[in-house]
């Protein structure tokens, strides 16, 4: 059967997956995620008729946000686990229409997704999606469907955030308003060209406020991050490993292996929970093992413990460490075993089966925990450094990784950086080079690990508090970024970087396959973005030659 999904900047042939995903996504998984964003944009309308209403509904905000998660790249590659999200889409759509007509709402049954009904088995529902198709309007001109696809794309980003902010308590019925805004927005073919311009930054704008919310619920239950050092070798004694990004389940685990002779590692993009200090109290939270994608499936064949993912980090996993695999949240996929409900048992009783490490590895370490407050905290002595030349300047390196050849440029790019400049880096780009001894600079390390992606929300902090401490605009700062982009989370970010008009941002590995050379000239004249050249020598002269 074929397919469609362009999504990712791994995807087939620079333009679009028509076979088998890039990513391990199949054919049958890929419909059944257009067909849940077609279910979601019948929800969305019913949910906007409900708002007019004077009718918010809980349970279908938290169903958006989760479904919208489910579809990002890598996280759901199960179509038995797609299609029961589906169908209870329906459930909560139904429920929804029924307190939206009770308040005198009025449905528009004319709107995509209002009166579709699953089908009952998965071949049929397969069927559907392949009928609903790609979710933009194919009838509309190719700059309009490339600025739906990169609002929607961002907004699968936000919902990521969102739904970690929202287990920890932290939620905001402004963001959930704009999923259904936005959705609905897409069969509304009054939108021009510039409507949906100024929808995709608003996108960016909505991110930043649930970025802002995830800040608020990390800190608020696990405290501010701190330096700290983490061990990248291992030593004896039952493993688990945890990859992705939310510290809940993190922190659940941690207190259920307590005592347990069970050393808890990190992996990917969860190298950043080392510096929370609510996280770090527990004495068998011991270090980080591997990297994100270069080795990723080397080291989980070899990891001798139990895997847990609770985000979208991984591809799809190979049989032979399959059954090592545990999933939480919103991913699932075939052949591995997921757990709800914060209860770790199933993965504890297989890591003390497993044999775990009989060795100790010193492999080195680094240094995790320069989210805003820590820097803020120094930013007399950089603010010093910078006016007398001891710093000449910032470069943000990081973003999204992928394991699609020519993502060396970033590794190249920060071992070429002279010794008068910092890097600030965050997400799971950074382990392109996250283990290289940079060295100091009067006492402040050259390489700086902001955190997670979500985590770009810190180094925002950080740039407009140096640029009110300068008495300049962001754009007038001795800073570059040089991003890399993979899904969609990224896609969020970059659209919150252009809604606070910062201009001259170098993206690659490549451009997204969905922009089209209109929109992308929109970008070029109002934000200066560019791909990365082919040499990361020759951008770095560009660049200082420019500042």
């Amino acid at each position: 059967m074929a397919m469609f999904c362009n999504q990712c900047e791994q995807t087939a042939g620079g333009t679009g997956c028509t076979r088998v995903g890039v990513c391990g996504k199949s054919p049958e998984a890929a419909a059944l995620q257009d067909l849940l964003i077609f279910q979601l944009k019948g929800i969305s309308s019913i949910a906007m008729a409900g708002y007019e209403a004077g009718v918010s509904d809980h349970d279908a905000q938290v169903f958006t946000t989760e479904a919208l998660f489910t579809t990002v790249t890598n996280v759901d590659f199960d179509p038995e686990h797609l299609a029961a999200v589906i169908r209870e889409g329906d459930e909560v759509k139904r429920a929804l229409r029924a307190k939206v007509e009770a308040a005198g709402g009025t449905v528009d049954e004319t709107k995509p997704g209002v009166v579709f009904t699953p089908a009952e088995t998965l071949d049929a529902l397969v069927a559907q999606g392949e009928e609903a198709g790609h979710f933009p309007d194919a009838e509309r001109d190719e700059d309009v469907r490339a600025l739906q696809q990169t609002a929607v794309y961002g907004l699968k980003g936000i919902a990521a955030y969102a739904d970690h902010a929202r287990i920890l308590g932290q939620e905001d019925e402004a963001v959930y308003r704009f999923m259904h805004r936005l959705l609905d927005a897409i069969s509304d073919r009054s939108l021009s060209r510039d409507d949906w311009v100024a929808l995709a930054l608003e996108t960016g704008a909505v991110n930043l406020r649930t970025m802002e919310l995830l800040d608020a619920a990390n800190t608020g239950a696990y405290g501010d991050p701190v330096p700290t050092r983490v061990p990248l070798g291992h030593r004896p004694g039952k493993a688990i490993l945890i990859s992705g990004h939310d510290l809940k389940d993190l922190k659940d685990l941690l207190e259920q292996t307590e005592g347990l002779g069970i050393d808890v590692y990190t992996h990917g993009e969860m190298l950043p929970a080392h510096g929370y200090p609510e996280l770090k109290r527990h004495p068998h939270f011991y270090g980080h093992y591997g990297t994100a994608w270069q080795n990723q499936r080397k080291e989980f064949d070899e990891f001798p413990g139990a895997i847990l993912m609770t985000t979208n980090c991984i591809q799809a996993p190979r049989p032979t460490y399959a059954a090592n695999i545990f999933t939480t949240g919103r991913v699932a996929y075939p052949g591995t075993v997921h757990v709800a409900n914060g209860d770790f048992g199933p993965v504890i009783e297989r890591a003390l089966a497993l044999p775990g490490f009989t060795d100790e590895v010193d492999a080195g370490s680094v240094m995790v925990g320069f989210a805003h407050e820590a820097v803020l905290s120094v930013a007399p002595q950089v603010v010093e450094a910078v006016r007398s030349g001891a710093i000449r300047h910032f470069f943000l390196v990081g973003g999204c990784d992928g394991a699609k050849p020519g993502r060396s440029y970033y590794t190249e790019f920060v071992e070429r950086a002279p010794r008068d400049t910092v890097i600030l880096t965050l997400a799971c780009g950074k382990f392109r080079f996250f283990d290289r001894d940079l060295g100091e600079i009067g006492g402040i390390p050259r390489l700086l690990d902001v955190g997670q992606c979500n985590d770009a929300y810190s180094a925002i902090r950080i740039a407009l508090a140096l640029a009110d401490t300068f008495g300049v605009g962001v754009n007038e700062l001795p800073l570059s970024l040089v991003l890399s982009w993979y899904e969609q989370k990224a896609v969020a970010i970059l659209l919150t970087l252009l809604h606070l008009g910062i201009k001259d941002i170098r993206l690659g590995p490549s451009l997204p396959a969905f922009i089209t050379p209109g929109v992308l000239q929109t970008l070029v004249d109002a934000f200066g973005i560019r791909p990365i050249g082919e040499s990361a020598e020759a951008d770095l002269r560009e660049i200082l030659g420019a500042a």
